[in-house]
């Protein structure tokens, strides 16, 4: 932003809404503003983006890919690693997420989760007991390198993956589910509120 804003003439209205895909489905918009940008106008995007149903983020700083993208590129350079070592098949990878930790992270973030975690000590159990050997695995992530080889393993498995299914198909399909997840969430909270007012 602050690269962009540097040309402008008004540069403290200059504020980046960074929506996730698909955008007409998924609630998180990442919001961040350059050396320049006016609070107010962090603020009134802020609000924009919740008035219309949106999950903004604030940003605190400008960093490259923000920070969902970023999240992304890290689990999936550690399913290529595992796909690349011969531990996984694409397959196999893509269950291990979507059926394991995906399903929670649909629900809660990984902080929240690490307390639900600690159990009745909740994250200062984790912190104490269990973040030092998470902290030792993640020295031990890899960093694959992408050949062409490589490459050609994920399209084949992918495409095996889809078996007869279009993209439009499988993305039809997200969709579907994703509206159903939502929903879920939706009530989830109302109950939540209403049990928190007495209701």
């Amino acid at each position: 932003m602050s690269a962009v804003q540097s040309g402008c003439k008004h540069p403290e209205r200059c504020v980046i809404g960074h929506p996730f895909n698909p955008p007409h489905m998924i609630p998180l918009v990442e919001v961040v503003g350059g050396n320049k940008t006016s609070p107010e106008a962090t603020q009134q995007a802020m609000a924009f983006y919740a008035s219309v149903g949106k999950k903004p983020i604030y940003l605190r700083k400008e960093f490259p890919g923000h920070a969902a993208n970023r999240l992304q590129a890290a689990l999936y350079r550690e399913v290529v690693y595992l796909i690349e070592q011969g531990v996984l098949s694409v397959q196999d990878a893509d269950a291990v997420v979507s059926w394991g930790p995906g399903l929670r992270w649909g629900l809660m973030g990984p902080n929240l989760l690490w307390h639900i975690g600690g159990c009745e000590g909740g994250i200062h159990h984790f912190m104490e007991t269990l973040m030092d050997p998470m902290f030792a695995l993640m020295k031990d992530l890899g960093n694959p390198q992408m050949t062409t080889e490589l490459k050609q393993t994920i399209i084949q498995g992918v495409m095996e993956e889809a078996g007869n299914h279009s993209v439009d198909k499988l993305a039809q399909e997200e969709h579907e589910v994703l509206l159903g997840l939502l929903n879920l969430r939706a009530k989830s909270a109302a109950t939540s509120v209403s049990t928190k007012n007495g209701g």
